[in-house]
């Protein structure tokens, strides 16, 4: 019988010994790459619980490196991601840390730039290969990468909901979910799921909007 190494292709859809560990792992990083600001140059990942105790055996950090780079959870470059980090002049460091009361499979990632502010991103691999993105720089959401989803930040006032959930509607999109967050500082977060794609210029169209902050548009990782 064939021993498996760390990082041999485990059916079609991973690479590594684990689907938490490092398909799951690579989904979170993946994801949060894509609510990032892009230019980011260095990246903490901050780990917690079983990943932080068993990251480098299981491949996990490997794995969060390589979807940070924007690779995919069958992607045999996982296994390479140290180098090809530093090919691309990509900073790292890992970890260990306790966020609390959260899954034992969770990280925090710390994007930094040199000409902005740095973005915190919480993630958990919630088992099976499935991800949950529970924290965008202090504000606590839920975000499980099921369906298109926008992610709007902006200073709490009346109409935003109204505005966005009506041109969806008047557009024949079903919306699957409608939530908002508002922290002490009158910051509220918009996080609207939809049960299709929305279109490019629809999509850009609420992006538009100058009262937002913070706005990204995610298909799926």
């Amino acid at each position: 019988m064939k021993d498996y190494k760390v990082f041999d292709i485990i059916g079609p859809i991973m690479i590594g010994p684990s689907s938490s560990h490092t398909a799951g792992a690579c989904r979170i990083a993946k994801t949060a790459r894509a609510i990032a600001d892009p230019g980011f140059d260095e990246i903490e990942f901050q780990l917690h619980g079983s990943f932080a105790a068993t990251y480098k055996g299981h491949g996990t950090d490997r794995a969060l490196l390589a979807g940070a780079l924007g690779f995919d959870t069958d992607d045999v470059r996982i296994k390479d991601s140290f180098e090809l980090a530093k090919e691309e002049g990509l900073k790292y460091k890992f970890s260990r840390i306790n966020l609390g009361k959260v899954h034992p499979n969770t990280v925090r990632m710390i994007f930094k730039y040199k000409d902005k502010k740095d973005i915190a991103i919480v993630g958990s691999s919630i088992g099976g290969g499935n991800i949950e993105i529970i924290e965008i720089d202090g504000v606590a959401i839920s975000y499980t990468g099921m369906w298109p989803t926008l992610i709007l930040k902006y200073p709490d006032q009346k109409g935003v909901i109204h505005n966005v959930s009506g041109l969806l509607s008047l557009c024949n999109y079903n919306i699957e979910s409608i939530k908002t967050v508002k922290n002490s500082e009158g910051i509220a977060t918009l996080i609207v799921e939809t049960s299709e794609v929305v279109d490019k210029d629809i999509v850009e169209r609420i992006m538009e909007d100058k009262r937002f902050i913070f706005s990204r548009y995610i298909v799926g990782a």
